[in-house]
């Protein structure tokens, strides 16, 4: 990812809040040299000074055969905004967006029922809690026979994140007086993203004073 300075994040915990807040993430891997990309559900975990992200695709999508072969990106984002230009002291200034986004690189692990029912059943059972933890009973209560069919067609990975990048793009390399009128604009906005963004950089502004 491409990250000015300006608007670089590399604290970790800042960005695993993030991704478990914005966890629908879409995963990037290389398949016979061509990218390919899955938009799913992820859980994000962290176990001392490692990050690991769980989920699983259908059985049916080639992108997990090739997960073993190269480095795959999860790619979290949040809400964003259009930034005009009319709001800045100077006229001579173009548009731009503002936005958040955490890249996390690793090689994912294939886990399937065959191969390791105890961790295929726990990567389930992590994600049920991590999203609606009331259907857990649910989930358990159904017939084994209907619960191995769905877990038969699908592949559990693991990906331990060998590479954390973040970028917190909240107009930090605009003056102050800027920086106000951006976010004081976006607060009244009837969008509810560019609010959730002048939100951000609101609380940015009262964790540095």
């Amino acid at each position: 990812m491409y990250r000015p300075a300006a608007f670089r994040e590399d604290d970790t915990d800042k960005l695993i809040a993030f991704m478990r807040a914005n966890s629908f993430a879409t995963l990037v891997s290389t398949v016979k040299g061509l990218p390919c990309a899955s938009h799913i559900p992820l859980v994000v975990t962290k176990q001392g000074d490692i990050v690991k992200l769980t989920g699983h695709l259908a059985k049916q999508n080639l992108q997990w055969q090739a997960f073993s072969a190269a480095e795959s990106l999860a790619i979290f984002t949040g809400a964003h905004a259009y930034i005009s230009p009319t709001l800045y002291e100077k006229r001579e200034n173009v548009p731009t967006w503002n936005y958040i986004a955490v890249h996390a690189y690793g090689i994912p692990k294939i886990i399937t029922s065959d191969d390791s029912p105890e961790r295929m059943d726990q990567m389930i059972d992590d994600m049920v809690d991590t999203y609606e933890a009331d259907y857990q009973s649910q989930w358990h209560s159904l017939s084994d026979s209907y619960r191995a069919g769905m877990m038969s067609g699908i592949v559990g990975f693991e990906m331990t994140v060998t590479r954390l990048e973040g970028q917190f793009k909240l107009s930090q390399n605009r003056n102050q007086t800027d920086q106000q009128t951006v976010s004081d604009q976006l607060l009244h906005s009837p969008d509810l993203a560019a609010r959730a963004i002048g939100e951000e950089m609101k609380q940015r502004e009262i964790n540095e004073e």
